[in-house]
């Protein structure tokens, strides 16, 4: 783990400016998600745009097409919390019925199954099927994010320690001690929003 720290730690030092903004805008959106601030999809948002500009030069399309999603659903996230607005200036917290995320987690692992069946074919993926599941994971999660649902936390714990041990296997230290920090706002939000959901509501 210390020299883990000690790799990302000097990557750190060689990111250019507009990584450094991108990583920063995107911590942001993690911390104001746990209090359900709709300025996380603000955050959220110019975090992926500076990456669409990054990875275009980069000539990375496919993450670039990536990052114009997430700005979309910060688009949608944000009128989602804004239309859902409490008393107290945030969404309100609910859940999905059991059956509806069985169908999800098929979903996601039967295109995985697809994407990763090409990617080993076309390409020259390290890890086909554990990218593709995290990122499909990822696609999914964000948008539970928009729709507040509590459980959105419970797949990006599954889905950051994925892309930790990914980051880390691929030699990304910065991303993967970024991903274990993600991990711990993951734990911090379910835990935040899961009080929230219990909390009785003030009759007016």
């Amino acid at each position: 783990m210390t020299a883990l720290l000690a790799r990302a730690g000097a990557e750190l030092a060689a990111t250019s400016p507009e990584e450094l903004v991108s990583v920063l805008l995107n911590l942001a959106y993690s911390v104001l998600a746990i209090r359900r601030s709709r300025a996380c999809w603000l955050a959220g948002g110019l975090g992926s745009a500076i990456l669409i500009h990054l990875a275009w030069q980069s000539r990375l399309p496919m993450q670039a097409a990536l990052q114009v999603y997430y700005v979309a659903v910060s688009i949608y996230g944000w009128w989602c919390w804004t239309r859902e607005e409490q008393v107290d200036g945030r969404p309100t917290v609910s859940t999905w019925p059991l059956r509806y995320h069985l169908l999800a987690c098929v979903a996601i692992v039967a295109v995985s199954v697809l994407s990763a069946t090409w990617l080993a074919a076309e390409t020259r993926a390290a890890w086909p099927f554990l990218d593709s599941i995290s990122t499909w994971g990822s696609l999914f999660a964000t948008w539970l994010v928009a729709r507040v649902k509590l459980e959105n936390w419970l797949y990006w714990l599954a889905i950051d320690s994925l892309q930790a041990y990914l980051f880390a296997a691929q030699g990304l230290p910065l991303f993967a001690v970024l991903s274990i920090i993600y991990l711990g706002c993951s734990v911090v939000g379910f835990a935040r929003w899961l009080r929230t959901l219990r909390q009785p509501v003030a009759i007016q």
